[in-house]
């Protein structure tokens, strides 16, 4: 497994990993499925300054075939985190893996990689925003370095339930001061 950073030819892959999180879970609070167009255009706004990798095997038949023929396992991005322009060093994460490439460890290659691409980019913190029922990705950050740093009670409503939301962060060590 390695990771690189995403294209546009990537887009379906990216859209058949996600698509099904939309529809039937809550991880994505996103209630209806991207389109081929919307995914495009989706990478395309992670081209540049807040770049999404991905995690890419040509060994198994794992994950979804992308831009090289290669099987995309799992995603993750960063994203702006707020619009005001004090907040520019702050990113968002997230971290999405194909479901049968589960438990293999690509989850935790992607977030730290991430991480790294991120303090290389100049940002200094990560936030996490995952949605409190979502055991496996608060481990997975948790085991990455990230701290809970507080939970929003009930913000989102999806399913019929009405859903917390823990956020998580990560300070990048070479980005102080």
């Amino acid at each position: 497994m390695r990771t690189r950073l995403v294209e546009i030819a990537d887009a379906t892959a990216l859209m058949n990993i996600y698509n099904p999180e939309v529809i039937e879970t809550t991880v994505s609070f996103d209630l209806v499925p991207r389109s081929l167009e919307e995914q495009e255009a989706w990478i395309r706004t992670h081209l540049d300054t807040h770049p999404c990798i991905v995690a890419v095997n040509e060994e198994d038949d794992l994950g979804e075939i992308g831009a090289r023929g290669e099987r995309i396992l799992g995603f993750a991005l960063v994203s702006r985190f707020r619009s005001r322009p004090a907040y520019s060093t702050t990113v968002e994460n997230s971290v999405y893996v194909h479901r049968k490439a589960r438990g293999r460890g690509v989850g935790e290659r992607l977030l730290r990689e991430l991480i790294a691409t991120a303090g290389e980019s100049g940002f200094h913190s990560l936030i996490a925003r995952i949605v409190g029922e979502n055991d496996g990705s608060i481990r997975l950050h948790e085991k990455c370095g990230f701290n809970l740093v507080g939970t929003e009670i009930e913000v989102g409503r999806k399913h019929g339930h009405w859903l917390d939301v823990v956020e998580y962060q990560y300070v990048i060590p070479n980005q102080r001061g």
